[in-house]
């Protein structure tokens, strides 16, 4: 169904059973897939690609303009990917590079007034709360939650299954498993609840996790000597590879990071 008061320009892609409320806006070169529902004054915008079953909510806004004074027009892309919901007055910036894109993957829940930035790219089944603020070119990994309010600064990396608590402020690398809380952002322990939710974690792996991010966090010792400690302490397994390899990959820049004495 599509509204006679929604605006839907004639170059627009629409797939089968989609529903355009009235006063929705879709631009020219938009590619809706099958069974999204675009609410009353949503805007998708050039550049805007969607897979099926999306939902865009009251007053958002897909493929909105970088607000990046080194975007000079180029055209750029937002990719939504099926099953995600975009809740109200939320804004979606497109790539400042030409025929690249910001990226939503599957069912991720992009809460009320959310903000995600150019270049972005979440993975699958991500949640950005309420009035967060996700800045240019941040890497969610996947199954990764920000709560209300959370800022993460640009060019920060969430890993999987990380959760950023309300409020907090992230300028850097927030390794997976975890939880962040406060501000200045502080390690606070392992998702332990969500990962048993899931059932995608077994009590071993989680208690390895933990004692991981112990040697991290907790022995007052450089991350350097974290990691031989991980190594040394931590039987082999797939969760204690995908710890240290974003340890290899953080560049120094994992956030919360103890201040330690050498000896």
């Amino acid at each position: 169904m599509i509204s006679t008061l929604a605006f839907v320009d004639p170059e627009a892609k629409l797939g089968n059973n989609v529903t355009v409320y009235p006063f929705a806006f879709i631009d020219k070169n938009v590619v809706i897939g099958d069974n999204c529902v675009i609410m009353p004054h949503a805007s998708i915008m050039s550049g805007a690609r969607m897979g099926n079953n999306v939902t865009v909510s009251n007053g958002a806004i897909v493929s909105a303009s970088p607000q990046d004074p080194r975007w000079k027009g180029e055209p750029s892309l937002v990719e939504i990917g099926d099953g995600t919901t975009i809740r109200e007055q939320c804004i979606i910036n497109r790539s400042i590079h030409e025929g690249k894109a910001t990226k939503i993957g599957a069912k991720c829940f992009i809460a009320a007034e959310a903000h995600i930035a150019h270049d972005s790219q979440l993975a699958d089944f991500c949640v950005v709360g309420n009035g967060a603020e996700v800045a240019g070119d941040v890497v969610m990994d996947t199954c990764s939650i920000l709560s209300t309010g959370v800022k993460v600064f640009e060019g920060s990396h969430i890993g999987k299954w990380a959760f950023i608590k309300g409020g907090c402020r992230i300028s850097g690398n927030v390794p997976p498993f975890v939880i962040m809380a406060h501000n200045p952002a502080a390690y606070f322990g392992v998702n332990a609840t969500i990962m048993r939710h899931f059932k995608k974690y077994t009590e071993e792996e989680i208690d390895d996790i933990a004692k991981s991010y112990r040697h991290v966090y907790q022995c007052n010792v450089s991350l350097y000597n974290a990691v031989k400690r991980i190594k040394a302490d931590i039987q082999d397994s797939q969760v204690r590879q995908d710890i240290l390899d974003f340890i290899a990959q953080s560049n120094n820049r994992l956030v919360a990071l103890p201040k330690f004495e050498e000896f």
